[in-house]
């Protein structure tokens, strides 16, 4: 069993969806190789992939909560990145993060669990207004900040480190 799916391996030319650039990152993006910039406000992203995808920021843009660990669910990201006309997702944060910087993300994920608390209220009033069960996913990525994601974390760190998923022997690096 693999460890860590490496999503941009099944990608040739689909890459071309992913234009977005790594300065206009939003802060709120889970450490991996994608990630949401300066997407449009038009709340599209969670139709095509709402297991990954969460708006934010002042502007309500589009980021990448949970990262992909099939074909599949890179798929749905893709075409979450295909309907943005802004062209905000990127997906060269393997070669933008460092151990460094997935360490500081986690050590930092206090202000992300405080920004999904302070806009709670607002999640919950969309769902009328909006409705794509963005209250869910929020709750859904403070359980995931609060369970999976640090062994996800530690698993990225391996592959960041080693370029390569870690065998059922090898040792995680620490957050």
């Amino acid at each position: 069993m693999t460890l860590y799916y490496d999503p941009l391996a099944d990608f040739g030319d689909e890459r071309e969806a992913f234009v977005g650039r790594w300065e206009d990152r939003l802060w709120l993006n889970v450490p991996g190789p994608f990630y949401g910039g300066e997407t449009d406000t038009c709340l599209t992203g969670r139709l095509a992939a709402p297991g990954h995808v969460l708006y934010g920021g002042e502007y309500l843009t589009e980021y990448v909560y949970c990262q992909p660990k099939t074909r599949e669910e890179t798929a749905l990201l893709l075409e979450a990145a295909e309907s943005d006309p802004f062209g905000g997702y990127g997906c060269d944060g393997d070669a933008r993060w460092t151990p460094e910087t997935v360490r500081e993300w986690w050590r930092g994920r206090g202000q992300v669990t405080g920004y999904l608390a302070d806009h709670r209220s607002t999640w919950e009033e969309s769902e009328e207004q909006w409705g794509q069960g963005v209250a869910a996913a929020v709750r859904d990525f403070e359980a995931y900040i609060a369970g999976g994601l640090a062994t996800d974390l530690r698993v990225y760190l391996h592959w960041l480190e080693e370029r390569r998923s870690p065998a059922p022997g090898d040792r995680l690096p620490e957050l």
